[in-house]
C-alpha cells in the first residue's frame, strides 16, 4: 500500500518567497543537501524550479516514507532517494555545494543546533552556502507578538525547543568558518539567512593536523 503524502500548509505558504532567495544564490550550484526535509514538499518544489542541481533530501527514518511519496509522484530526475540523517549521528561522507534547512533550528534542542553547525562545517565544499529559513530573535527580543506566542507553544511541547537568538546561531556559524552574507526578511515574521564558508577555513580543515 502506497504511503499517503504528508502535507504541511506552511510549506505551501513559504515556498515561493524561499525559492526567490534560493534562485538568487544557487545558480551555479550542483549539489544541495536539505537537512530535515519533513514532508518533502519543499524538495520537489525547489528541485522542479532548479533542474540544474541535485536536491538531496535527508531526515530521521520515520519521515523518509512521506518524503518518498512526494518524490515518487513528482518523478524528478534531480531528487535522489532521501537519506537518513539525525544531526547527532553520522553525517554523509560526500561534500555539497550548499546546505538548506527550514523551520528546524527552533524544533531542535540547543545541543542539536550545535551538532547541526558542526555537521554543516564538515559537508560543505569550499565557498559553499548554508541557507536557513525560520524565525529568530534579535538582541534577545522577539520580533513580534506572534513569535512570542509561538515560542511559548514550542516550549509547552518541548522545553528544550524555542526560537533561537540570531547572535548565538551566528556565533556557531562563525565557529565553523561561515560568514553571513544575507539576512532576508520573510513573510510571517520569519528570516532567510545565508552564510558562505570561507575558502581559508575550508582549506585549513583539509590539512593534516599536527600531532
Amino acid at each position: 500500500m502506497a504511503t499517503e503524502k504528508p502535507f504541511a500548509p506552511s510549506c505551501e505558504r513559504n515556498q515561493g518567497p524561499i525559492l526567490e532567495v534560493l534562485q538568487r544564490h544557487l545558480g551555479a550550484t550542483r549539489r544541495v543537501l536539505e537537512i530535515g526535509s519533513g514532508t518533502g514538499q519543499h524538495a520537489v518544489h525547489f528541485a522542479a524550479a532548479m533542474p540544474w542541481l541535485a536536491w538531496q533530501c535527508s531526515d530521521r527514518a520515520d519521515n523518509l516514507p512521506g518524503i518518498a511519496a512526494w518524490r515518487d509522484e513528482a518523478a524528478l530526475a534531480n531528487t535522489p532517494p532521501a537519506i537518513e540523517l539525525d544531526v547527532d549521528g553520522p553525517w554523509p561522507e560526500n561534500r555539497f555545494d550548499a546546505v538548506f534547512t527550514a523551520n528546524s533550528l527552533h524544533i531542535m534542542g540547543w545541543p542539536q543546533v550545535e551538532a547541526f553547525f558542526a555537521g554543516v562545517g564538515k559537508v560543505l565544499q569550499e565557498d559553499g552556502l548554508l541557507i536557513v529559513y525560520g524565525p529568530f530573535n534579535y538582541g534577545g527580543e522577539f520580533t513580534s507578538d506572534s513569535n512570542r506566542a509561538f515560542d511559548q507553544w514550542l516550549k509547552d511541547r518541548d522545553p528544550a525547543s524555542g526560537i533561537r537568538d540570531f547572535e548565538a546561531v551566528d556565533a556557531l556559524a562563525r565557529g565553523v568558518g561561515l560568514c553571513l552574507v544575507e539576512d532576508n526578511a520573510m513573510p510571517a515574521n520569519n528570516r532567510c539567512l545565508v552564510w558562505r564558508l570561507s575558502a581559508r577555513h575550508a582549506h585549513d580543515k583539509a590539512l593534516p593536523q599536527a600531532s
